[in-house]
């Protein structure tokens, strides 16, 4: 395939599909990691709207199970020869506990272990691109973490309340922040760039779990209050913009891409290690299914 070629979670909703449909107006090729088929079915009739040829497949996967994220990322690189992009959306904010069935808490499987396995995966194939970017998705809510203690935090599946499940969100964001700027340092620049962004507040299901969740962001759609296009850009910029082509390891605001510092304590280099070494270790101990 001679047209770029990019990989986005979470597209079927929210931030990722207008990232999607943008991509695809720019002439991106399309790899869609989603749960649910009716919902990507949907989206490539969306892509279709706004580009005639787009050219774009759906790869079926629950990034909350690490053995699918990686079982996706290995369908998509025997898919395609190399990619370009990787932007690492999908997110959850679960306001009650709820284990998968690998025995980890399900918000930082989604929001962490999915998307570093998923990565994993496909180090090999945005090598081959020559020029790879990785966008991950984090949040502002990193600053609510309090703290993070890798090895407990990860395997971490206490009940919590509705309250201190904004704390713990924080925490999976933050971890993003941390991996993002670890595989910085792994990574050389002038091959694969990884970056992440806080995308603001957007109208979007990330809280679906929240009682009323639909008629709010309903509420907010019509009174135009956290347009989702607007933290879309955010994403879209770091992933094709050439200001960006070289820079790698940066946490940008939806505010002109203002570069923001990690959230303490996430910042020490070692805690980003060790956060790095303990997600690694849960990633290979999950067999493919």
């Amino acid at each position: 395939m001679s047209r770029p070629l990019a990989v986005v979670t979470g597209a079927t909703s929210g931030l990722g599909r207008i990232t999607a449909l943008e991509l695809a107006r720019r002439g991106y090729g399309l790899g869609v990691v989603a749960r649910s088929e009716s919902k990507a079915e949907a989206l490539l009739d969306d892509l279709r709207g706004v580009a005639d040829d787009v050219q774009a497949d759906v790869f079926l996967a629950d990034l909350g199970l690490i053995a699918e994220a990686r079982r996706a990322g290995r369908e998509i690189a025997a898919r395609y020869g190399r990619l370009d992009v990787l932007v690492n959306n999908a997110g959850l904010h679960a306001f009650h506990q709820r284990v998968t069935a690998e025995g980890l808490a399900e918000m930082t499987a989604v929001n962490h272990l999915g998307p570093f396995a998923l990565t994993q995966e496909l180090t090999g194939t945005l090598l081959a691109s020559g020029a790879g970017r990785i966008v991950n998705v984090a949040s502002e809510a990193a600053r609510q973490a309090g703290g993070i203690t890798p090895a407990s935090d990860l395997r971490a599946t206490a009940p919590y309340t509705r309250r201190e499940s904004m704390a713990l969100y924080g925490r999976t964001k933050l971890m993003t922040i941390m991996w993002t700027q670890e595989l910085a340092r792994r990574l050389d620049p002038t091959r694969i760039t990884v970056n992440c962004c806080d995308p603001g507040f957007n109208a979007t299901g990330l809280g679906r779990d929240l009682p009323g969740s639909a008629v709010l962001r309903r509420l907010l759609n019509i009174l135009r209050v956290g347009d989702p296009r607007r933290g879309a850009g955010i994403i879209v910029r770091l992933a094709t913009d050439p200001v960006f082509a070289r820079t790698s390891g940066g946490y940008f605001s939806v505010r002109d891409a203002k570069p923001l510092p990690c959230p303490e304590p996430g910042r020490d280099e070692k805690v980003q290690r060790e956060l790095w070494t303990e997600s690694l270790s849960l990633v290979v101990a999950r067999p493919l299914p």
